[in-house]
């Protein structure tokens, strides 16, 4: 039996909507309530640090830096760990268990080095759920269903990305400016997160002639992830390196004149429209195929930039950030559906891992060259090299379409 068969006979019983299984929705809303969580610690904490702690500007960076980068490489062997013991569940379980319980920490801490211990292993948690949670929805997802759930899955994380900040802005004048009690508001939807992915997801039954993996990371092993899925990470590396940081439509929005109170709105209004496109692109997707949409976002991120570098105003602000929201909506599920389908299945969470790694390390090198190209030319200089990065993004694309066949699957799976 192959492994779509199986996906296909293990999971009508939990069909609910669209034909998406029930694990997958629940999945869509472990990541949603936990991104409200973690956003409304997140939209205040450097605030908080700064003038509640007397934390410096540096320290902040620091320990920003290094809890993303904490994340980024416990992803890769979160993800050959599934793939080692044959489960996700457990893992991406961990993860979220992780982050659940240091969000009470936040309100308690006495003093900044708490804080700095709780954000950490905040970080690591979601470094250890990563990798598994995206295997496992490839798992769990119909093989002509992947790119739905992998849109639904970042469709609903992203309601949680605006959702969490706006939630803190209401609180923040609800409590008069008490961080500490919104910090505690936020452990409730961490926990719902937390008892969303122990008592619905269920990992799915594996067929048994699926091979097991001993030494995911070994030269070998990494050698069968082939090369179309180092091509599709070389693709998302371009990408990233062509979007660099959401911080950076924040300071075009401070260039524009925009009141600081309502700057995070921009943020709010790219990851609206990113909620609305991801799950319905995706689903598309399985119909008419990845790689042409993916070509149609990246069409959209080179107008963001244009717009973005060539048309001034409080106008070409919001044209810019709708458009960029929108090609967010178009590539960010449809990456990992390439991901999962083009590596063997019992080598996903390694897949997946080494995945965010790089495409991580990329939007850090993006960011800096960003940050670099304002403080020379200012912002017309960083949206124009992030339109010539997507140009090539979308030149190295063109491989990928040759090779793939029909909607989703390489020419050489099979």
């Amino acid at each position: 039996m192959t492994d779509d068969a199986q996906e296909a006979q293990d999971t009508p019983a939990g069909k609910f909507g669209r034909g998406l299984p029930v694990g997958i929705w629940a999945l869509g809303f472990v990541s949603l309530f936990m991104d409200i969580s973690s956003e409304m610690i997140h939209a205040l904490l450097p605030v908080y640090l700064m003038t509640g702690l007397g934390a410096t500007a540096l320290a902040v960076g620091v320990i920003e830096g290094i809890a993303e980068a904490t994340a980024a490489i416990t992803k890769v062997f979160s993800g050959a760990l599934s793939d080692r013991i044959g489960r996700r569940k457990e893992l991406a379980a961990l993860g979220y268990g992780l982050a659940a319980v240091t969000k009470p920490i936040f309100p308690l801490a006495p003093t900044f080095d708490w804080l700095v211990a709780a954000r950490f292993i905040d970080r690591v948690g979601k470094g250890i759920r990563g990798a598994p949670r995206d295997a496992l929805i490839a798992d769990l997802a119909p093989g002509k269903m992947r790119g739905a759930a992998f849109g639904l899955r970042q469709s609903l994380d992203t309601v949680g990305a605006f959702l969490g900040p706006l939630a803190a802005i209401g609180l923040m004048w609800l409590f008069s400016d008490d961080f500490r009690s919104v910090f505690w508001v936020a452990v409730i939807p961490a926990f719902l997160s937390l008892g969303l992915i122990l008592f619905v997801v269920k990992e799915p039954v594996h067929p048994r002639t699926q091979r097991r993996v001993r030494n995911p990371l070994a030269r070998s092993e990494l050698k069968l992830l082939g090369p179309m899925f180092w091509w599709v990470v070389v693709v998302a590396t371009l990408f990233t390196l062509a979007r660099f940081s959401e911080a950076f439509l924040i300071l075009r929005a401070n260039d524009d004149g925009i009141p600081v109170m309502l700057v995070p709105l921009v943020l709010v209004g790219m990851n609206a429209v990113y909620a609305l496109i991801a799950y319905p692109v995706g689903a598309l997707s399985d119909r008419v195929g990845r790689v042409g949409l993916l070509l149609v976002g990246l069409g959209l991120l080179i107008a963001a930039d244009l717009t973005l570098a060539l048309v001034g105003g409080i106008g070409g602000l919001a044209v810019g950030v709708l458009l960029w929201g929108m090609h967010m909506g178009f590539t960010q599920g449809l990456l990992a559906a390439l991901v999962a389908e083009a590596v063997p299945a019992e080598l996903r969470g390694t897949a997946f891992g080494m995945f965010n790694l790089v495409t991580g390390v990329g939007l850090l090198i993006a960011s800096v060259l960003a940050g670099a190209l304002w403080e020379i030319g200012g912002a017309q200089w960083t949206f124009l090299a992030g339109a010539g990065f997507a140009t090539t993004a979308a030149l190295s694309l063109l491989p990928l379409r040759a090779r793939f066949n029909g909607t989703h699957k390489p020419k050489d799976a099979g």
